[in-house]
């Protein structure tokens, strides 16, 4: 999972340095499918539940699942989000991040740089003992401060074998979900989502996208970590390790 990690942590640092106005969402998902490949690993989104694509890629209004395609031109101003994944030898790992395409407005910037706080504030609960909703309220907390609202549509997730496994990891807190205590050996994916503001949320019609029916931008942050003893280590950064 490390070295399927360092892949999709190294991927997303290229698309940020690279992504400019001019790229498709389409142009994203081959760039991924091919960075992914040649290093031996396999795009982990291709082919789960059907969906087509290496990487959910969406803008500004759509929030996750976007399916990339070649009529989706990036332009100044977008928010861009990525989420992608690699499985490497059978052990997947999963990252995401919204990218910011200049000029960004001072309201767009306040959203990404939030999410990504949310993330780290979130992640720094984890350690071997925690119950798990502590991530959800630390992330909860985090967002609310900064004006922003949270959809409990979508989740962060078990991951390992399979993409997705047990448990959930909700961004907000929530009864209804378990709530286990973290285990040192423990993998998860945890994922803060965010709109600027309350919206109704609906499914494009091409069957996947999940959109803001009332037009407003959101962002997304993802990291696969591993929870220790003393606290976490973190899969999808840069291929350090």
């Amino acid at each position: 999972m490390r070295r399927a990690g360092g892949i999709v942590g190294d991927l997303l640092e290229e698309l940020r340095s690279r992504l400019a106005p001019g790229w498709t969402t389409a142009d994203v998902d081959r760039f991924a499918e091919a960075y992914i490949r040649d290093r031996g690993a396999i795009p982990s989104f291709k082919g789960y539940r059907g969906f087509p694509a290496a990487t959910c890629t969406c803008l500004n209004h759509e929030l996750v699942h976007g399916l990339p395609s070649d009529r989706h031109e990036i332009a100044p101003g977008d928010l861009v989000k990525i989420d992608v994944g690699a499985c490497l030898e059978g052990w997947h790992a999963d990252s995401s991040l919204t990218i910011a395409i200049d000029p960004v407005s001072n309201r767009d910037r306040h959203l990404v740089e939030s999410v990504e706080r949310a993330l780290v504030e979130g992640i720094a609960t984890v350690r071997d003992g925690v119950e798990l909703q502590e991530i959800s309220a630390a992330i909860e907390d985090s967002l609310g401060a900064s004006g922003l609202v949270v959809p409990h549509h979508y989740i962060g997730h078990g991951i390992g074998r399979n993409l997705h496994e047990y448990p959930p990891v909700p961004n907000y807190r929530s009864e209804a979900l378990p709530n286990p205590s973290l285990q040192s050996g423990m993998t998860i994916a945890v994922e803060p989502i965010a709109l600027l503001e309350f919206s109704r949320i609906g499914v494009a019609a091409d069957g996947w996208t999940v959109v803001s029916l009332d037009n407003v931008r959101s962002a997304q942050r993802e990291h696969t970590i591993l929870v220790t003893q003393t606290g976490c280590e973190i899969l999808t950064s840069l291929s350090a390790h």
